[in-house]
């Protein structure tokens, strides 16, 4: 049964802000609010049912093979932008940093987030739990307070929430996969480790971007012989959207814009979806070209299974049969919160673009007591919102200090 944390049980009632996700963003969001002094740790909560707080986050790389992240040393979970680099700087290492842009170890990157977490003691905030539903009072009155229930049978009233939901819960399984297959995973399916295999099993890993190629080498490393089967050709990009997304570059034109249709397709056209940063996509043609990672190019028409083997039927009229299915093929795209946030929606009456994306103001407001970040504030923050970049972007709007 999930639980409520002791530390929490044992403050008063009263709460000012309640995190709604303790991945990164919520992370970022609690970290900053203390930072700024907007609450004090006695009346913020963040709800995440994770044992820990960034437990999801720390699954889902881990499981990839990852060693460095695709992002730069100024994006991270504190406060200060220069922070992590301060932090590297006391604990010396060939590994903390590589080219381009000093990426981050996801090592040192995952160590300072838990010196974050233990720095502003977030885990005093944290209640393992689901939001199951929130209410919103009028605005205003006597009792103005939002009410959250929860997953484990609680619930608690707070002046402001933070919707910081990922869609981390959600594998996009392809319609020819089974989920109950016991062959058949995908790499974010967090109920075992989805590469546990015997070395001489062969595998296919199904997907075409950073996932998938980090999968494909970490299957390699363990003496597996890897199929690649990917939809397009693979897209070398070092980011997934460019970094004048970051900045006034493009996101003034983007502000101008008030057609939220508009919006959504300059989203969809700014980012490299399914991409692989330079230094993977060179391992990954290394491999290729030395013929130890075979690459197919197509997707699959249907699954047939003979004997021990699975049989993939091809879209270019091929096949191929292997062992066991890695599954690499990203998270569902709708809008996250699922039931609870669909509810919220239709009993708040909050306003929403025709994609059912948030339309919020500058300061990432959906109701005078309802603030969002990830993907939530894309419409706002745009096609960066949902990455480490996003987070801080979002923290400084909820936080107040928008420039």
């Amino acid at each position: 049964m999930l639980t409520r944390s002791k530390e929490c049980s044992a403050t008063q009632n009263h709460v000012e802000w309640t995190v709604i996700g303790g991945g990164i963003h919520g992370v970022h969001l609690a970290a900053m609010l203390l930072a700024t002094k907007k609450t004090n740790i006695h009346t913020l909560r963040i709800v995440d049912p994770g044992e820990k707080l960034l437990e999801r986050w720390v699954t889902c790389t881990a499981v990839t093979g990852m060693t460095h992240l695709r992002s730069p040393v100024v994006h991270h979970v504190g406060p200060r932008p220069f922070e992590l680099l301060e932090y590297a700087q006391k604990k010396p290492a060939d590994d903390n940093f590589t080219p381009p842009y000093q990426r981050p170890s996801l090592s040192l990157f995952n160590e300072h987030a838990e010196n974050v977490v233990e720095r502003y003691e977030l885990k005093r905030a944290h209640i393992q739990a689901h939001a199951t539903g929130i209410h919103l009072c009028g605005f205003g009155e006597q009792d103005s307070s939002i009410h959250v229930e929860l997953s484990n049978g609680e619930s608690l009233h707070t002046e402001r929430i933070v919707l910081a939901l990922g869609s981390g819960d959600r594998p996009l399984w392809p319609s020819w996969a089974p989920k109950d297959h016991p062959r058949i995973r995908h790499i974010f399916d967090n109920r075992q480790d989805p590469l546990e295999m015997c070395p001489s099993e062969e595998v296919a890993v199904i997907g075409g971007g950073i996932t998938a190629a980090q999968v494909a080498l970490r299957l390699l490393a363990q003496g597996q012989k890897v199929h690649l089967l990917t939809r397009h050709d693979f897209r070398c990009h070092p980011f997934d959207s460019e970094p004048g997304w970051l900045g006034p570059k493009y996101l003034d034109r983007f502000w101008r814009d008030t057609d939220y249709g508009s919006r959504r397709q300059s989203i969809q056209n700014a980012r490299h979806r399914g991409s692989i940063p330079p230094d993977t996509f060179e391992s990954l043609m290394e491999a290729i070209e030395g013929e130890a990672l075979i690459s197919h190019r197509g997707h699959v028409q249907a699954l047939d299974e003979f004997s021990s083997r699975l049989h993939l039927r091809l879209s270019d009229q091929a096949s191929l049969d292997v062992d066991r299915i890695v599954l690499a093929t990203g998270f569902e795209p709708r809008r996250p919160g699922g039931k609870m946030l669909d509810e919220l929606v239709e009993s708040g009456g909050l306003p929403c673009a025709e994609c059912g994306f948030p339309i919020v103001d500058k300061s990432l407001r959906w109701h005078p007591q309802v603030y969002v970040s990830g993907a939530l504030a894309e419409l706002e923050l745009g096609p960066a919102a949902r990455n480490i970049a996003g987070a801080r972007a979002a923290a400084e709007r909820v936080a107040g200090i928008l420039r």
